[in-house]
């Protein structure tokens, strides 16, 4: 696994990346990094020293004992040069080791265009698109809605595994079977190809993408014999489907949307959107994720954004786009933008999808390269997003959809997904 951001900028640009460190607010241990690098990189001139010499001897040995001459110092003052050698190569196993299970903790560098704050009040909106839907009686929220037309049981779903889960029945389970087959067949038309990957991955994914090691407590690990995860997010094995491989420049950008369960833990949202879909340890999601040459990332990140964008300009339901501050985004972006959409039963915006480009901080770690047609190697650029999932733009359909009788209307281009029917009410 090469690093995950290029030691040559974590040491000429020291002071930069402690910048980007303070911006994130993120405590890793860089001075552990700077001297193991150093050591590395003494060790590693040690040993060529060595095995310069050695050649040098080796080639005064050849001559000595053609010459008939004794050569017994030297080969013994060789055998001395090679057990340092063998002992130097052991110490840079370890160093290499150790710099990789510090380097693995190292968040990717935001952007100069991200915006420099502690957390979401820093984030910058960039623009909103639709208007918000007026009702003459006070809208509900969605989990009131789907229990009052049956189509939404918490109750029992928290009977059958617990909270933060969720059982849609009926019309309910007929719309979200909709809105994924209405996502895929938007995205595919646009140029993505889907893909259906395994639900499970292994700790190499995991790690490949930047769940492991810093966030397994999140995760659902599988008890038995392989060291299997359920996928938070076909973001996983999408990525991965290229680790430890070139691909041929002339093939890319290449762009794929991928329907799967997720399953997240949720460690670090105790407490948070207790009620309804919102947040969930099981959920569904249409992924979008792009595989591209260094050049071209950023217009791609802005293409992928509005490609997840269309959804919901197809379904009219108003949102925003704003871009996250360096104390907001994930670990492994380098940019994000959260496209947040309204929710009248709740009265703000909720995050509906989140578009980040990684730059090569994902490629590096699972090794994933381009070969030009004159040779030339590097690190792809990976980008993905949501594209849309499941609950959350249900519970954007209940709530602005909902009409004061307590039914909702289903979304024109849902329609012809949903049989042709145009409304649910309570049965």
């Amino acid at each position: 696994m090469p690093p995950m951001l290029s030691r040559e900028y974590l040491r000429d640009r020291t002071d930069d990346y402690r910048k980007a460190l303070q911006d994130r607010g993120a405590t890793v241990d860089l001075d552990r990094f700077i001297d193991l690098e150093g050591e590395r990189r003494r060790t590693i001139g040690r040993v060529e020293s060595l095995k310069a010499q050695r050649n040098t001897v080796s080639q005064e040995i050849a001559a000595l004992k053609k010459g008939k001459q004794d050569a017994s110092a030297q080969i013994a003052a060789m055998k001395e040069v090679g057990d340092e050698i063998r002992a130097l190569d052991a110490r840079l196993a370890d160093i290499e080791q150790n710099l990789r299970d510090v380097e693995l903790y190292f968040p990717n560098v935001p952007h100069p265009s991200v915006p420099v704050g502690p957390d979401e009040s820093s984030n910058r909106v960039e623009r909103t698109w639709g208007a918000r839907p007026e009702f003459d009686f006070a809208p509900k929220p969605h989990w009131d809605l789907g229990e009052a037309l049956g189509i939404l049981d918490f109750e029992r779903a928290t009977k059958i595994t617990g909270t933060r889960f969720a059982i849609l029945l009926g019309a309910a389970a007929h719309l979200s079977r909709a809105l994924a087959a209405f996502m895929l067949d938007s995205h595919t038309r646009r140029g993505y190809r889907e893909i259906l990957t395994p639900f499970m991955v292994n700790a190499d994914s995991m790690t490949g993408t930047g769940q492991l090691p810093k966030f397994e407590e999140d995760l659902f690990k599988l008890q038995g014999e392989k060291q299997y995860y359920l996928i938070p997010t076909a973001e996983v094995p999408v990525t991965n489907l290229y680790r430890d491989e070139i691909l041929d420049a002339s093939t890319l950008t290449q762009a794929f949307c991928s329907y799967s369960p997720c399953f997240r833990a949720e460690a670090g949202a105790a407490g948070r959107d207790t009620r309804g879909l919102i947040r969930q340890h099981q959920f569904e999601k249409v992924e979008l994720v792009k595989f591209t040459m260094p050049d071209r990332s950023w217009d791609e990140h802005e293409k992928l954004t509005h490609d997840a964008e269309a959804i919901l300009q197809a379904l009219n339901l108003h949102y925003r786009v704003v871009t996250l501050s360096t104390g907001d985004m994930g670990f492994t972006s380098a940019k994000t933008y959260d496209i947040e959409v309204w929710l009248p039963g709740q009265n703000t915006f909720r995050e509906i999808s989140s578009c980040s480009n990684f730059l090569d901080f994902q490629a590096r770690r699972a090794n994933i390269r381009y070969r030009t047609a004159d040779k030339k190697t590097g690190f792809v650029h990976t980008l993905n997003g949501s594209g849309l999932p499941l609950g959350r733009t249900l519970v954007a359909v209940l709530e602005n959809y909902q009409q004061k009788d307590g039914s909702v209307v289903i979304p024109e281009p849902l329609r012809p997904y949903m049989q042709g029917m145009e409304r649910i009410s309570a049965a």
